[in-house]
């Protein structure tokens, strides 16, 4: 049975949880956040499997894409992912992954972009189920009054990552 080799990365903002599935990224998260143990789940049974602790040749190239990234030399990734969770869960990540480098969005925004204006908390729950952090840009989406709303990785994380992208100060809305 393949297992989910996992790696912890330590990234300027904190450790991050890297787990490779035959090959693609199926995780990518805060080790301390507060759904760590749903989120693990979610990803174990997706797989149908556990967790291994192996580094590979996959964790060390998204650790050479997440340090670039962080010196200001990425804005961009390439890194094969394989995303778990609903098809709904899906769509949203997708979605986050047009938001450019530098630039943010609201949940509104992203609920409209979804064609489903109405669905904002269930657009803010699958932003707050991503697996993926920094690589499926959850921490690009604030409130629609341009304050900063709830990262996985604290809001000094987030807001760091923004001045990293130099968005914070600019705040300039995708829609």
């Amino acid at each position: 049975m393949q297992s989910i080799f996992t790696h912890t990365y330590n990234s300027p903002l904190g450790e991050i949880i890297l787990g490779d599935f035959e090959g693609k990224l199926v995780l990518a998260d805060w080790k301390y956040r507060k759904m760590r143990s749903s989120i693990d789940k979610r990803i174990q049974d997706g797989c149908s499997t556990d967790y291994l602790e192996n580094k590979t040749d996959l964790h060390q190239l998204c650790i050479q894409q997440l340090d670039e990234y962080f010196q200001n030399k990425r804005t961009t990734f390439d890194i094969p992912l394989l995303l778990i969770g609903s098809d709904f869960q899906k769509q949203v990540w997708n979605e986050l992954l047009n938001i450019p480098f530098g630039k943010t969005s609201s949940y509104l925004a992203l609920s409209q972009k979804l064609n489903n204006e109405k669905a904002i908390r269930a657009v803010a729950s699958a932003n707050g189920a991503n697996a993926i952090s920094i690589i499926i840009p959850c921490h690009r989406i604030i409130g629609s009054d341009g304050d900063l709303v709830g990262y996985a990785g604290g809001l000094s994380a987030k807001k760091k990552l923004l001045q990293l992208e130099n968005s914070f100060n600019q705040l300039e809305m995708n829609f």
